[in-house]
């Protein structure tokens, strides 16, 4: 558990080649085990996202792993713009677990009320802070077999943790993601689980760090669940989703930096 808090702002950056900043066909060839796609397809689609957003971030906010992960297990089934407005307030005031604990499970309860299932989820966020306490020495642990051990602390949440709290490639399988990996049959499974292995799995290891976020955001903003705004899509051509709505890529550029 020794590595030190990167914070979002330090990721490291995946490697991109300037000279080729623009989209171009991927090469022919058997599709990969499990994915409708082929190597030099999946390979596109990434190194495309990369130069679209070359510095994707979470966008909960937090000032430290605990945040982080109290954050993040507060946004189950709510979206991060709520968690955020919560937690810009909660933060100034519990930012350890000792403080954490020290609010208790009614006062906590005061701060997120606006968020989804905020019974429960002050419940466990208490419990967790006192796990922390008591068997890790305040300390978030940087192993997932450990993460999840705290209470309400699943794969998912652990996954996130781990990836932008102590940079280790994970897949963090949401709701965004898990619909894009069965929707294009880039990755599909049954599970969260499934998704998550196969995507692991598929994705080249030079893309792989950033790989979730790249797919929670186009997801969010782009290949949404109810309309998918298929014309500002970059992989609009390589896409192999049923219902997409154009076969021309959107222009291949930088988007401004993310707000958070």
């Amino acid at each position: 558990m020794g590595l030190k808090y990167r914070g979002v702002m330090e990721n490291p950056k995946p490697k991109i080649d300037q000279n080729a900043v623009t989209a171009r066909p991927a090469k022919a060839g058997r599709r990969v085990p499990g994915t409708r796609y082929t190597a030099a397809e999946i390979h596109e689609i990434f190194r495309r996202f990369s130069i679209q957003r070359p510095e994707p971030k979470g966008e909960l906010e937090h000032v430290n792993p605990f945040t982080l992960l109290v954050a993040v297990a507060l946004s189950a089934q709510a979206t991060d713009v709520g968690v955020n407005k919560a937690t810009r307030v909660l933060f100034k005031v519990a930012d350890t677990p000792e403080k954490m604990v020290a609010l208790g499970v009614e006062r906590l309860g005061e701060y997120i009320r606006t968020i989804g299932l905020w019974r429960n989820k002050a419940k466990n966020v208490i419990a967790l802070s006192q796990a922390l306490v008591e068997k890790y020495g305040s300390v978030v642990p940087d192993d997932r077999d450990e993460l999840v051990k705290l209470p309400g602390v699943g794969r998912k949440t652990a996954n996130v943790v781990l990836s932008m709290a102590f940079g280790q490639a994970t897949m963090a399988v949401d709701t965004h993601i898990f619909r894009i990996g069965n929707r294009l049959g880039l990755a599909p499974g049954k599970t969260p689980d499934e998704v998550e292995a196969k995507l692991m799995k598929i994705i080249p290891s030079e893309y792989l760090y950033h790989a979730h976020h790249w797919l929670i955001l186009h997801g969010r903003y782009v290949c949404k669940a109810r309309r998918p705004e298929c014309p500002a899509c970059v992989i609009a051509d390589i896409c192999k989703a049923a219902e997409k709505t154009s076969e021309i890529p959107a222009p291949l550029v930088p988007l401004p930096p993310q707000a958070i």
